[in-house]
């Protein structure tokens, strides 16, 4: 009664007390009470307590809900029956009482059936005990009707804490007892009050697949009752519901295909078909018209390969989803977006074509398809390209709206990347042209100079570029000649940008595109100077432009880097964010990559200077000024260097260059090691030089190595490790490179050791963790000679030990790829000749870090991390086959059979077995995640398991 009292007035609290931190208290003590023992019997005896007010009801129900669903095991097995008759009680009391309460005791109810097997409900399972139920207590169908509801939903509720293999056995106990649910349901529906219920429960019953024969289900009389509300004035949501789940239903495959479902179908799609009228009906209820469009909806979606053979009723389908296309309400339209794209893969693909033979016959009917849905895609692409244009209030809106709209637009576009793909990209640009030119004449008329229409046909123009062939010579050149006759509208521009660039490789490789490309240039220009957004489009289609056409911009290279200047300087009135004016840096340079290489160093030193010129006057001022700049001030001018190092594809004058500004990069390691910010751009821009020179940066790689690693131990900069690993990559082959390559890997791993000795250290540290173990895992891929004979191979082993239980994604994952690096080293010719090194390492420590897997598997690490884990321990145990499972065995023993059955045991180590011996991976990932299912079904479970295994106790 005490403990009754505490709840009641910590719900008060909770509630209704006016301080925030009592209100937090009382939810703090409230979760912990749900998880204790005591929670079973408070809950239960404050549900059966009349005068609990209904806060206390909710919450009592909702803790005796999650404690079925999740700690049924802490009770033992002759609770069952009472908790059984306590529940049903409640059922009856609350039949017209608190729908919230009713819904988490019915809940609770089917959570215990889950748990519980049939024969312990009286020997025929829950279905014929609610029948009984039913039969005796007429009073409180409601509540026996939605427990019948929520009965087949709750097969794949993972809330609930029961094993697999009693979860199949629910799943087949539910199949076996549907004509008996059916026959409850029948019988409930006599009572015209309850239709709604019934109908819903039915639905539910529904996604259990091929259970009913499709014939039994035609002329059933719960399909009846659903198929006789479509012609009432209000559509029954309960019955929309049915109708769409028997359209699943009768779509869903089989292995007598789709022959069997035709009884089904042929009651199901005339009566849809019916309601088409309704759908322009003014009168109609906004909510009605969504009911119809989504059974439209569903029948494209469900029938699509049907519909995909060309057949004149399929036509009937699609004339109808046009329809729901076409509605004014984008909401109810874009419910068809989903069937245009699915019948445009049936259309396309060839396997939809396989079962004809003959590639002669398969392009005969792919044309024959393709022509036969043309006008039902062009009319497609006129019904949606209006909705991406701007409202007229689009400023006023809020933020969520101007979301919104954006998500609309990338929508369309998608719609008409699938009419391209069916039509083909030069029509479908058609279409688009002839709305261009139309908004265009509005745009330009002076009374209207409305530029939306004009915006949304460029949108949709650009949305399909990847699918206009380059050589197109109709459309696209009076596109480009319109486009500078566009007024300078900000989002208008910005449209016109982002289609310029999303059409340069059309410039560039057209007949007559070059002769656009000054005029287009100027546009871009004009759109760098109106407003930060244009800026931005206007700078990433340059650097398209550039891209594409670098070899036609050679001779113009004086006039680009007049633009240049103005966007990295500041000269003008340029609006580009710092990161903006990149795409202009990275544009210049992919210009100077197509100049001969001569000319190229010349070209590079005059790219390089706007960038180096500000880093040398900070230097200048000495270092105690280049110590106190903000980092923003130095890093800008470095990642545009990066970016010159990354995109100028001469990789002897990049060396060249890095050369000449290493003492500067030297001044800013030397000044600024601490500043992590500085330190990540400038080991990004000395990243892209090794990658863009390679061996010929030889010199100045030396240097850099020899800086970062003085550094690193004394400020520990995990990019230092990120950039080492570059080096790795480039050089790391290099016979002359070895002995070097050697003492800077030992040096950076022996540190990075000292700073992770325990498990907090990889937690207060992962991004060095991170880096580390990457370094270490290119060090296996590309130097495995320098590697493996190391005196750091074994305390490395010995550190992923320690941190693979690190809850930080990334720490946690490269580690996990270092050590399956380490055990799939023999499927690799070079790093076979290591593997007795590999070995003399793994095999002593094998008990152990098999251990530590299994523990990381059953609940040390997150389930989002299972995948990597499983790679891990299916790679030690290929890599060491009998004597894994020994290991494994030694480990899963531990675990008590409370916790995970004999039975569970033995089929995952069966898993391991069958890896050893080369089975196919998805045979043995089954079990394996089966038995981590099993072990994080419940927290005590998952404490059980935790604390026989102690993963960061077994660290050597």
């Amino acid at each position: 009664m005490e403990l009754q009292n505490t709840v009641k007035e910590a719900l008060n609290a909770l509630y209704h007390h006016p301080d925030d931190s009592i209100r937090l208290q009382a939810d703090r003590w409230l979760q912990e009470f749900q998880r204790t023992l005591d929670a079973w019997q408070v809950a239960d005896n404050l549900l059966h307590d009349s005068s609990s007010n209904l806060e206390t009801l909710i919450f009592c129900s909702q803790t005796l809900k999650s404690k079925v669903q999740r700690d049924f095991e802490e009770l033992p097995s002759e609770a069952f029956c009472p908790l059984r008759d306590s529940l049903n009680s409640l059922l009856k009391t609350f039949s017209k009482g608190p729908p919230k309460v009713r819904t988490q005791i019915s809940l609770a109810v089917a959570a215990l059936a889950v748990h519980v097997p049939a024969e312990d409900w009286g020997g025929g399972g829950i279905v014929i005990w609610l029948r009984d139920e039913i039969n005796t207590h007429h009073e409180v169908i409601p509540s026996f009707l939605e427990l019948l509801k929520v009965l087949p939903e709750e097969i794949f509720n993972y809330k609930i804490a029961a094993r697999p293999d009693r979860r199949r056995q629910f799943e087949k106990e539910l199949a076996a007892a549907i004509e008996v649910a059916l026959s409850i349901l029948t019988a409930c529906l006599k009572i015209n009050e309850f239709k709604e219920k019934v109908l819903e429960a039915f639905a539910s019953w529904l996604r259990l697949r091929h259970r009913i024969p499709p014939s039994t289900l035609a002329s059933h009389p719960l399909v009846l009752e659903s198929l006789s509300t479509l012609n009432s004035d209000v559509l029954s949501e309960a019955s929309v519901n049915v109708i769409s789940e028997l359209i699943h239903y009768s779509a869903a495959r089989n292995v007598d295909g789709i022959s069997v479902q035709m009884p089904l179908i042929q009651v199901l799609v005339p009566q849809v078909m019916n309601l088409k009228a309704q759908l322009r009906d003014p009168e109609k209820d906004e909510e009605d018209i969504k009911a119809i469009a989504r059974l439209f909806a569903d029948l494209g979606d469900s029938y699509v390969e049907l519909i995909a053979t060309g057949s004149n009723d399929s036509m009937l389908i699609v004339h109808a989803l046009l329809e729901v296309t076409s509605h004014p309400e984008y909401d109810i339209a874009s419910m068809t977006f989903n069937f245009w794209h699915n019948l445009q893969i049936s259309l396309i693909e060839r396997d939809s074509y396989v079962p004809l033979g003959t590639e002669a016959l398969i392009e005969a009917e792919r044309n024959r398809r393709l022509q036969f849905f043309r006008s039902s895609y062009e009319s497609l692409v006129s019904l949606v390209s209006f909705r991406v244009q701007f409202p007229l209030d689009y400023s006023d809106l809020t933020k969520e709206d101007q979301k919104d709209f954006k998500q609309t637009r990338y929508a369309v576009a998608d719609v008409l990347i699938d009419a391209a793909l069916v039509l083909g990209g030069e029509a479908t640009l058609k279409i688009l042209y002839m709305k261009l030119v139309e908004a265009v004449n509005t745009c330009l008329h002076v009374e209207s100079n409305d530029w939306r229409p004009a915006e949304a046909a460029l949108y949709c123009i650009r949305a399909i570029s990847d699918y206009v062939s380059f050589a197109e010579a109709e459309v696209m050149p009076q596109i480009m000649s319109l486009l500078p006759k566009l007024p300078n509208q900000p989002q208008l521009l910005h449209t016109v940008c982002l289609t310029v660039g999303a059409y340069s490789k059309w410039l560039d490789t057209a007949p007559n595109g070059i002769s656009f490309i000054p005029s287009v240039i100027e546009v871009l220009v004009n759109g760098m100077s109106m407003s930060e957004d244009s800026a931005a489009a206007a700078s990433l289609a340059f650097r398209h432009i550039c891209d594409d056409c670098g070899k036609k911009l050679c001779g113009s290279l004086d006039h680009l880097f007049q633009i240049y200047q103005r966007a990295v300087v500041g000269e003008g009135a340029f609006k580009f964010s710092a990161d903006d004016s990149l795409h202009v840096v990275e544009a210049l340079s992919m210009v100077i990559t197509e100049l001969p290489s001569d000319q190229a160093k010349k070209a590079l030193e005059a790219l390089c200077m706007p960038a180096v010129i500000p880093l040398q006057e900070i230097i200048n001022q000495g270092p105690e000024l280049l110590g106190q700049k903000p980092s923003r001030e130095v890093t800008v001018h470095i990642d545009r260097l990066a970016n010159i190092f990354r995109y100028v594809n001469h990789p002897e004058a990049v060396a060249d260059a890095v050369h000449r500004l290493w003492p500067i990069f030297k001044a800013i390691f030397d000044i600024r090691a601490w500043d992590t910010r500085t330190m990540e751009s400038l080991c990004r821009a000395c990243k892209h030089a090794v990658r863009t020179s390679k061996i010929f940066m030889g010199i100045t790689v030396g240097a850099m190595l020899e800086e970062i690693q003085g550094l690193y131990q004394k400020h520990h900069q995990s990019c230092f490790l990120y950039l080492s690993s570059e080096v790795i990559k480039i050089f790391g082959s290099d016979a002359s490179c070895a002995n070097y390559l050697k003492s800077l890997i030992e040096s950076l791993f022996s540190h990075t050791r000292c700073l992770l000795q325990r498990i907090e250290d990889f937690t207060s540290r992962p991004d060095i963790a991170d880096d580390c173990f990457l370094l270490a895992s290119r060090c296996i891929r590309y130097c495995p000679q320098i590697f493996f004979p190391s005196v750091i191979f074994l305390p490395l082993v010995d550190c992923s030990m320690i941190g693979v239980t690190v809850q930080h994604r990334e720490a946690s994952n490269s580690i996990l790829s270092f050590l399956t690096d380490i055990f799939d080293l023999g499927n690799s010719s070079v790093g076979k000749q290591y593997i007795s090194i590999r070995d003399s390492v793994i095999v002593p420590r094998g008990s152990t870090l098999t251990r530590i897997l299994i523990a990381l598997l059953t609940g040390a690490l997150p389930s989002s991390r299972l995948e990597a884990v499983m790679y891990a321990l299916l790679g030690l145990t290929r890599a060491y086959g009998v004597k894994t499972i020994e290991w494994a065995k030694e480990s899963i023993s531990l675990i008590p059979a409370t916790a995970v059955t004999d039975m569970e045991k033995s089929r995952f180590l069966q898993a391991l077995s069958n890896a050893a011996s080369g089975a196919k991976l998805e045979i043995a990932t089954i079990p394996i995640e089966e038995l981590s299912e099993v072990c994080r079904r419940n927290r005590t479970v998952l404490e059980i398991v935790q604390g026989v295994l102690r993963p960061l106790e077994m660290n050597i």
